[in-house]
């Protein structure tokens, strides 16, 4: 229907992020945010243990410096901006330990539901590395720096009840049931108007500095392009090309 459901498929890692799933979840977002029918977005993972254990270590250490900055981190970040910025609302079905990169994904939603058997932590510090993808950035205009300093400084790890009670998710729902929560919110936002949800989200993110300045001259030009002023002066503009 009007929902889109993008699964992290690497049950078998823990559904650990490699470079081909980082530029595949980036094409995902855009072709996403391109449909115009798709009202709504759900991302999860496969299997029962980990919507998504982090990064691929294996993947990520045996890259050089330079091309882990460059490349490496890079990439992550092109392709969680483009699910944070998506015009759908996102909804994440946690049905899994929620780590590292894993969270940093979650945190790109606007709506996170865990699965009660759920984890939730930031454990790049204890191997040497830092949270690269948003996870000191995004993480913290949306938890608050405080709630990033337990996990990324102190290596605090939260149960799903904690998750909750700190407002790292949303709702908490028994094991196997994130994915048909996380339908039953996706139809009641896609009976809310289409262009008001979009727009309000829109504004949301500015309002968190989430490509704010993107945000403000998108709802601009829309105010612009329905103007009955665009018509005559596009006339105009053809017709003094035809002369």
């Amino acid at each position: 229907g009007t929902t889109a459901v993008i699964t992290l498929q690497r049950p078998e890692k823990l559904n650990a992020l490699d470079a081909d799933m980082v530029a595949a979840l980036e094409r995902m977002a855009q072709d996403v945010d391109a449909d115009p029918t798709i009202r709504v977005c759900i991302i999860t993972g496969a299997g029962e243990k980990s919507f998504c254990a982090g990064g691929d270590i294996e993947a990520w250490s045996k890259v050089s410096p330079h091309e882990f900055g460059m490349a490496w981190v890079k990439q992550g970040h092109r392709a969680f901006d483009a699910l944070a910025r998506m015009r759908q609302p996102l909804i994440a079905a946690l049905n899994g330990h929620t780590l590292g990169g894993g969270l940093e994904v979650a945190v790109c939603a606007d709506f996170r539901i865990a699965e009660e058997h759920c984890k939730f932590g930031q454990p790049e510090t204890g191997i040497g590395i830092i949270p690269g993808w948003s996870g000191t950035q995004r993480a913290v205009r949306r938890f608050g720096a405080q709630l990033v300093r337990r996990m990324a400084l102190a290596g605090e790890v939260f149960d799903a009840p904690s998750a909750l009670s700190l407002g790292l998710v949303d709702q908490v729902v028994p094991k196997g049931q994130s994915l048909a929560a996380a339908r039953e919110l996706a139809a009641r936002i896609a009976a809310r108007g289409s262009f008001a949800t979009s727009a309000a989200k829109l504004m949301i993110n500015a309002a968190e500095n989430e490509d704010r300045e993107a945000a403000l001259e998108a709802l601009a030009g829309i105010a612009a392009a329905t103007h009955d002023e665009l018509k005559s002066k596009v006339a105009d503009f053809i017709n003094r090309k035809k002369t």
